[in-house]
């Protein structure tokens, strides 16, 4: 069965891996990218190009925008890149509303839709390097991942490692704090170059962790 995909990017960040001789690469170049492997039966909806003020806007007319597009989606997949944020309020930002109300139920002529799915797909900057946010192996003994959550924007740390439940390894090289074992986080987070090895698997493990909705603290609201 088909998943339909909304994807909130950075439109005009530049630094990221280079994917074309041509001209400059961009965020917006990866959704292409990912439209063209995207099975066919998997539909794609992108989020706004940015260029858009949104201090201008009132919470209503964003409302009213993002929920025409996100509402028929299921999983919402968002680009992390290295210069998405800007130095202006996270409330005058797009990607915060964008998982905002990825995150709400929405209500359009009657009918309700279910909280989506939301996956992290991480794209390399434009030195092809992940450790501006994920840190691979960076125990000897469990090899565990450290994610600098504190590069994102709120609404994505706050829905990261918010399990209610959560379990931790045994690894004796970790005395004060275990990493988490499993899926810990509302908002898995993956590697472009391992996302596009196998889009369904990892399309599939949001998918279950939203079906385990209850087991996590969710916040939805853009601070």
């Amino acid at each position: 069965m088909g998943k339909k995909i909304f994807v909130s990017y950075k439109h005009m960040d530049y630094n990221v891996r280079s994917i074309s001789e041509c001209k400059p690469t961009t965020a917006r170049d990866y959704v292409d990218r990912l439209q063209d492997l995207i099975e066919e039966e998997d539909h794609i909806y992108k989020g706004e190009n940015d260029n858009e003020d949104l201090s201008s806007l009132r919470d209503t007319t964003i409302g009213s925008k993002l929920g025409d597009k996100i509402f028929d989606s299921t999983v919402t997949v968002v680009l992390i890149s290295k210069e998405m944020k800007e130095n202006v309020s996270e409330a005058d930002q797009w990607i915060p509303w964008e998982v905002s109300y990825s995150l709400k139920e929405q209500s359009r002529e009657g009918k309700i839709s279910k909280t989506n799915a939301v996956l992290a797909v991480v794209i390399p900057d434009r030195e092809g390097r992940y450790d501006y946010y994920i840190e691979e192996n960076t125990c000897p003994l469990c090899k565990c991942r450290n994610l600098k959550t504190y590069v994102l924007f709120q609404i994505l740390r706050d829905n990261m490692f918010n399990i209610k439940t959560p379990e931790f390894t045994d690894c004796p090289n970790h005395l004060d704090s275990k990493p988490y074992r499993g899926y810990s986080s509302y908002i898995y987070s993956v590697k472009w170059d391992d996302f596009v090895k196998d889009i369904n698997k990892y399309l599939d493990i949001s998918v279950s962790i939203m079906q385990n909705i209850l087991n996590y603290g969710l916040t939805k609201v853009v601070q």
